[in-house]
């Protein structure tokens, strides 16, 4: 496979194959440290393509980072639309279903360095910053709302709750945990995140 590959279907073939050679070489980066020296030519190298190619295709090691990235979490996909949540008709069991998948792809060492990176990348590029919350962020929450808005209609949800708030309430606490490095990443923490929150979230009791 050569470079011309790289040129044909970059952000699927090219991708792919860079999202192993970038997996490979953040293998090695053990800390944050060690990930700031990776370099475009270091990528290019473990890609076996020239670094021209790379640069043809993305503007900075960032952006480079987060197309490989959506090709292994999403098999060589453009965005994040990964499938409706669950919805069984039980709020919390869902919820808790959908947390604890989380927790356990935080705690994926094969996940958490390069989602680490992204993250470090995201907050000192906002084209980056803006790229994520059009091809990730942006379609996720849109399916977290989508299934809190049915368990409005189901009267499980307050009605004048706002649902981005409530996206917020349910996942941002496992996300800043996860962060910050602030305790342990569990499934009773995600359990107890889901609880907490919907006691806020439900219909008042008249």
């Amino acid at each position: 496979m050569d470079d011309g590959d790289l040129d044909a279907e970059p952000g699927r073939l090219g991708g792919q194959r860079l999202a192993h050679a970038l997996q490979r070489e953040l293998a090695r980066a053990v800390e944050p440290r060690a990930y700031a020296k990776l370099s475009i030519e270091g990528i290019a190298a473990a890609a076996g393509v020239g670094k021209q190619t790379i640069y043809r295709w993305w503007p900075s090691k960032g952006a480079l980072l987060f197309d490989a990235f959506l090709a292994l979490t999403t098999d060589g996909g453009q965005d994040g639309r990964s499938g409706a949540l669950p919805d069984t008709g039980d709020l919390a069991a869902d919820l808790k279903l959908v947390l604890r998948a989380i927790v356990d792809e935080l705690n994926d060492p094969r996940y958490d360095l390069p989602m680490r990176a992204l993250h470090t990348e995201i907050v000192h590029d906002p084209a980056l910053a803006a790229d994520y919350a059009t091809r990730l962020d942006g379609p996720v929450r849109e399916l977290k709302k989508e299934r809190l808005r049915a368990a409005r209609r189901a009267g499980q949800l307050a009605e004048d709750v706002d649902l981005d708030v409530a996206v917020d309430l349910l996942f941002g606490p496992v996300l800043n945990r996860w962060l910050q490095r602030t305790g342990p990443l569990t499934h009773d923490y995600a359990d107890q995140v889901v609880d907490t929150a919907l006691r806020g979230l439900r219909p008042r009791e008249p």
